[in-house]
């Protein structure tokens, strides 16, 4: 599959200091909120918020967004610094299917932002336990750029998807959730929006992102855990 777009997930909160590393903490500008699918800045970077922890605050967007200096909105305002990220992405015209694909950061929040986690359309972003995926699954994706489009799981990959069938995506839209509705108020996260493989968009999972974060950090993330050995 030939990739042409998007080239260029936890880390510890204050209640994980002392069992993780963290880096330094910015300051923000008093009233800034930070919620999942707002659009973020590093250095001249521009890409999206995929998800967000109100209890360990703890965000999380693409890997490939990392740049030097703090996270900040899109009116430069600082939200947090980012503390650990992975980014194997191929920078070539040709993934196996079979590769794993690790692509993720997490932000630490400085102290004074403000958390919700809602998206843009009004529904709640949890981490909770979502279906095995598999292709013709319902799926949404939100992006700065291209907003919320919707459609199904094309192909499930090692440790990421592609999608079809509607959902779409521009450059800026990287690290953006990819969800499934569960019902009107509230969305199960299933990846963070990664790039496009020939025709198809694609994501990492969130299940494999979970893990990564966990190994790297050397926390354990209970609900990913469950999540992976329910499916």
């Amino acid at each position: 599959m030939s990739r042409f777009s998007l080239r260029g997930v936890a880390a510890a909160a204050a209640a994980l200091a002392a069992s993780a590393i963290v880096a330094p903490v910015a300051q923000a500008t008093p009233g800034v909120v930070v919620s999942p699918g707002m659009e973020i800045r590093q250095a001249s970077n521009v890409c999206t918020l995929g998800y967000v922890d109100p209890v360990a605050r703890i965000a999380y967007s693409a890997g490939h967004c990392r740049a030097d200096g703090p996270v900040t909105n899109r009116d430069g305002h600082v939200i947090g610094t980012v503390s650990t990220s992975q980014d194997n992405t191929p920078d070539g015209a040709v993934v196996r299917t079979d590769q794993v694909i690790s692509d993720y950061e997490t932000i630490s929040l400085a102290p004074d932002v403000a958390i919700n986690n809602i998206l843009p359309g009004g529904r709640q972003l949890v981490a909770e336990t979502a279906p095995a995926m598999a292709p013709g699954q319902p799926v949404c994706h939100f992006g700065v750029v291209t907003g919320e489009s919707c459609g199904s799981i094309e192909r499930v990959n090692n440790g990421w998807f592609t999608m079809e069938n509607g959902v779409v995506s521009q450059k800026g839209d990287s690290g953006g959730p990819v969800y499934m509705p569960i019902d009107n108020n509230k969305a199960v996260i299933i990846g963070l929006f990664n790039s496009t493989w020939g025709t198809f968009p694609a994501a990492v999972s969130w299940v494999a992102t979970s893990q990564q974060a966990s190994a790297d950090i050397g926390v354990v993330n209970v609900a990913a855990a469950q999540e992976a050995n329910a499916g």
